[in-house]
């Protein structure tokens, strides 16, 4: 089972991740703006859904490296402090524009919801995400790692669902006050570049 400590620090940086601005909560937003809030919250589950896919992929490619090398999966940490430098960098030099696209958009809440998880399932940044961020904030040594890996992701499922799913409902609301305030995307990013830089960082440093 994964420590409270474990727990607060993923789902600290998990949150402030989905917060920032990027395609699914964007579409989530445009979607709820173009359509109402009932298509913005079922798009939202949608694309919380797709990450379930990432989580099985990073469970069993993972897993299969600790058991094949336990000097291969420090290999993959280290890579993946590396690659989350590399976004933090990206995320810190960012304009952080916010563009919301309002267009009509005539789909049933089903089909809708199917896009929102074969557009997350398929996104190989995503896969890349999943890969370098989860295996961060395993603990080698104390229980099973693939338990560790399928728990941290049902957790980031789970809170991008509440997450994506309040951006759906409160999505004119939230809108407007981007819309008021282009500065906001800035400072999501910049923080969000931050926590990515220094989990890095630390990860890459430490060892």
């Amino acid at each position: 089972m994964l420590t409270i400590e474990q727990l607060l620090a993923f789902l600290a940086a998990a949150l402030l991740i989905t917060a920032s601005p990027g395609p699914d909560n964007l579409m989530v937003l445009s979607m709820g703006l173009s359509k109402g809030r009932k298509h913005g919250m079922v798009f939202g589950l949608g694309c919380a859904l797709g990450c379930l896919s990432h989580t099985v992929l990073a469970v069993i490619g993972v897993s299969a490296l600790i058991a094949a090398s336990p000097v291969a999966f420090t290999a993959l940490k280290v890579c993946g402090g590396l690659y989350l430098v590399w976004m933090g960098v990206r995320a810190l030099r960012s304009s952080g524009a916010m563009k919301l696209d309002q267009a009509p958009v005539e789909e049933s809440l089903s089909r809708l919801f199917f896009k929102g998880v074969f557009a997350n399932a398929i996104n190989p940044k995503v896969v890349l995400f999943f890969l370098s961020f989860l295996p961060q904030f395993v603990i080698t040594g104390r229980g099973d790692e693939s338990l560790q890996l399928a728990q941290l992701g049902l957790v980031f499922t789970a809170q991008a669902a509440v997450l994506f799913g309040a951006l759906g409902f409160f999505s004119g609301a939230i809108g407007r006050w981007i819309q008021r305030r282009p500065g906001v995307g800035l400072w999501l990013d910049r923080v969000a570049g931050a926590v990515f830089v220094g989990l890095g960082l630390k990860l890459v440093v430490g060892r």
